[in-house]
């Protein structure tokens, strides 16, 4: 049997650009549909819980689909931390970011391509925060949405987390994140999710709060590193007398093992 080579990175930037697309046209994509399907009706706590479970499903489904291709970071503030925490390449990141931008931009384009220019009529799932919100609290929620989102990526990644879970446990993660910072910022906690839609709205005539934007990305950037560093905590090494007790802690069991089954042949 002749084993694959590994992917180049011609197809990480392709796994990165469809991963992305996807998270945007199903996740953002939800909600315009949500809002379309609701009418004039107030939208509701359950509404949001199916916007949630959307983005939660698609990202579950991305991380299996091509995590083993380019690590489905689809998420520049993912790819930062990870380049940050020597995860990966920096000379891979700027790849990574415009890959993840155009996925956004493709994404967004297929919501109009589905749902129209009503899609763009409601909004095409914008993240922006209002006025009563206000910046303090907007910067806070993506700040703390994205440290939470990283932090699990970080842990889920680990080698020593258990194996084949890191789909269920970040699609998890996004799930929860949405719930308390959705009403406040519409939980973008990815600049390319912020981007993408923003663009294509424009694009379409729609209203853009782009003086928002560098609020959003600033604090997620800053969340996830914030992250990283926290994570590292967890990773410390220890000293050269704890190694040394801790592997003749592990040697004394095999000793006695073995002394016992020298008596029993005996």
């Amino acid at each position: 049997m002749v084993d694959n080579p590994p992917p180049g990175q011609p197809q990480k930037l392709l796994a990165e650009t469809l991963g992305t697309a996807m998270l945007v046209f199903v996740g953002v994509g939800s909600v315009p549909a949500t809002t379309l399907l609701g009418g004039d009706a107030p939208f509701t706590m359950a509404q949001l819980g199916v916007i949630a479970f959307a983005f939660a499903m698609v990202v579950v489904a991305m991380v299996y689909a091509i995590g083993h291709i380019s690590g489905c970071h689809i998420n520049p503030a993912v790819t930062l931390v990870l380049a940050a925490t020597r995860r990966t390449p920096w000379r891979e990141v700027p790849g990574y970011l415009a890959a993840q931008a155009a996925g956004a931009i493709l994404g967004a384009l297929a919501i109009v391509a589905v749902l129209g220019r009503r899609a763009v009529g409601v909004g095409l799932g914008v993240a922006s925060y209002t006025p009563v919100t206000g910046a303090g609290h907007a910067f806070a929620a993506e700040a703390i949405g994205t440290f939470i989102l990283a932090f699990v990526v970080l842990g889920a990644i680990d080698r020593r987390a258990p194996a084949g879970f890191a789909g269920l446990a970040v699609g998890l993660a996004v799930f929860a994140v949405i719930i308390p910072i959705g009403p406040a910022t519409g939980a973008a906690v990815n600049p390319a999710r912020a981007f993408g839609p923003m663009a294509v709205a424009a694009l379409f005539g729609g209203s853009v709060p782009w003086g928002q934007l560098p609020l959003y990305a600033g604090a997620e950037v800053a969340g996830a590193l914030l992250a990283g560093l926290v994570h590292a905590a967890f990773a410390t090494r220890r000293t050269p007398a704890a190694r040394t007790a801790d592997t003749a802690g592990r040697q004394a069991p095999a000793t006695a093992t073995a002394t016992a089954t020298e008596g029993a042949l005996s």
